[in-house]
């Protein structure tokens, strides 16, 4: 004599279980009139007949009877108002809300950026998806499963919500520096884009968020270098010259010209100021080494003009008496007859 299932129901205890399939043992998988059916809030049961989907009930509670199962009843071609028991599959499928599931690019997004040429760009945030049409879905992902959870799926969700953020952000020409403004823009564009292809399953997105989006550290520090550049505005000059002066005060520290520079590691800009100090420096003490020394003053004879010594009395080419003047013969000053000593350099005469 065949068991009849009195209640049929599905008490979910867990957090991730999409489609649970009623456990209906060989002998006690038979259902009549007397059988009751309870679905809960966020639940759907369908009915499965001959690897068939017949009936697909919302939350509530049924008596089973033939009224309640127009598909199941013609299928089954019964007689006689259901008194005759039927063999079926019961599955009840979750359609609440499922939240929290990541996801990430495994590896990072090449884009055209307008500024910074090719870009790698990381993004990594959450999504929330549900069962939109339970009876899509049974067909193309459940099969006949006894049971099916989110960890079976969320995977290959992600890795369609990357595929439409990759087209998002290569069809967007948006900059890297715009990003961290733009992630509202990129979840409604990237939901419109991917919503299609979760309804083909049966599912739908119901949130999208984009956390972050994130570039490679070199693309950073140039961030950051234009960054520095753009507070810094017309004051760069007085920002080099402090640079020169901080590279100068690092090379003193060092022992050996050549070990100061290379230490220092200054830039184009210091070096040539550097280069300026020195040669100024050394360009100064070479006029003072080579400044000349001042010629002595000689006599000349006033009787036929010829260079006399400036201590002779007498013009050795005429013999004629010279004026009585003296001239230091180190630096030329004028003495008198009776100074032993230049009066401007002292030399002794």
């Amino acid at each position: 004599m065949a068991l009849f299932l009195r209640i049929i129901e599905w008490a979910d205890d867990s957090k991730n279980t999409l489609v649970y399939k009623y456990p209906l043992e060989k002998g006690g998988r038979e259902i009549n009139h007397k059988s009751k059916l309870i679905v809960r809030e966020s639940q759907q049961a369908i009915f499965v007949h001959k690897g068939q989907i017949c009936d697909i009930f919302p939350a509530g509670t049924y008596n089973l009877n033939t009224d309640i199962f127009p598909i199941l009843s013609k299928l089954a071609g019964w007689k006689y108002g259901f008194q005759t028991p039927i063999s079926v599959d019961v599955y009840f499928v979750n359609v609440k809300q499922f939240t929290g599931c990541k996801w990430g690019t495994a590896n990072p997004i090449t884009m055209r950026d307008p500024e910074f040429g090719m870009v790698r760009v990381k993004g990594y945030g959450s999504y929330a998806f549900k069962v939109e049409e339970p009876d899509v879905f049974l067909k193309e992902l459940f099969g006949t499963n006894s049971s099916f959870e989110t960890n079976d799926i969320t995977d290959w969700l992600k890795t369609m919500l990357v595929s439409a953020l990759t087209d998002a952000l290569g069809e967007s020409r948006v900059s890297v520096l715009d990003l961290a403004g733009n992630t509202i823009e990129f979840n409604q564009i990237v939901s419109a884009s991917i919503q299609s292809k979760f309804s083909e399953y049966g599912l739908k997105l119901t949130n999208l968020f984009i956390e972050n989006m994130s570039v490679p550290e070199e693309v950073e520090k140039a961030i950051d270098e234009r960054s520095k550049l753009g507070i810094l505005g017309d004051k760069t000059d007085v920002m080099m010259k402090i640079a020169a002066a901080e590279a100068m005060k690092d090379a003193a520290k060092n022992e050996g010209m050549g070990g100061a520079f290379m230490g220092a590691g200054m830039g184009m800009g210091a070096g040539m100021g550097m280069g300026s100090i020195f040669g100024d420096a050394m360009k100064s003490s070479s006029q003072t080494q080579e400044q000349p020394k001042p010629t002595q003053t000689g006599k000349t004879c006033s009787n036929c003009g010829a260079n006399v010594s400036p201590n002779a009395k007498f013009c050795p080419e005429c013999g004629t008496k010279l004026a009585s003047k003296r001239f230091c013969p180190e630096c030329g000053k004028e003495c008198t007859d009776a100074s032993k000593f230049c009066p401007e350099c002292g030399t002794k005469l």
